[in-house]
């Protein structure tokens, strides 16, 4: 059996994490990964995803469309919605932001900084392992499950 090449509405949040952590690398060859990860944690779209208004605007646009996916122009399930839902409200508790509180005096991250930083690192996982599953290699950049 094929698998499709259209993406699962729960990774869209993952994609656009991935796609900007690459745009960091890409304007900073000399970035690792992890101070990649780091560099988006400092950025409006971070602000923005972590906030839940990047879920809130996206699922607004769902209602406002009835639901009806723009490209396949098929219903997208309520149980989609309803993982979203919960999707939204777990990145927020992971990305929590406090400022000024991302390392201490010792320059290790607070066991909160860490936390976000561990869930973008999966969210990036994720997004690549669907890659390699779709046969879509090309559309990994970061490398981060080999």
């Amino acid at each position: 059996m094929k698998k499709s090449k259209d993406r699962p509405y729960v990774l869209f949040v993952a994609e656009v994490i991935y796609q900007n952590i690459v745009n960091i690398k890409n304007k900073n060859s000399e970035l690792s990964n992890i101070d990649a990860i780091d560099a988006f944690i400092g950025s409006d779209i971070y602000s923005h995803i972590s906030s839940g208004k990047f879920h809130d605007e996206w699922l607004r646009e769902l209602e406002q469309n009835n639901y009806i996916d723009k490209k396949t122009k098929k219903k997208i399930p309520n149980e989609t919605i309803r993982l979203l839902n919960i999707q939204k409200d777990v990145t927020m508790k992971q990305l929590i932001q406090f400022p000024d509180l991302y390392y201490t005096k010792s320059h290790f991250p607070l066991e909160i900084s860490q936390r976000a930083f561990d869930h973008l690192w999966r969210m990036c996982e994720s997004y690549e392992l669907w890659c390699k599953e779709t046969k879509q290699s090309s559309l990994i950049k970061l490398n981060i499950i080999d």
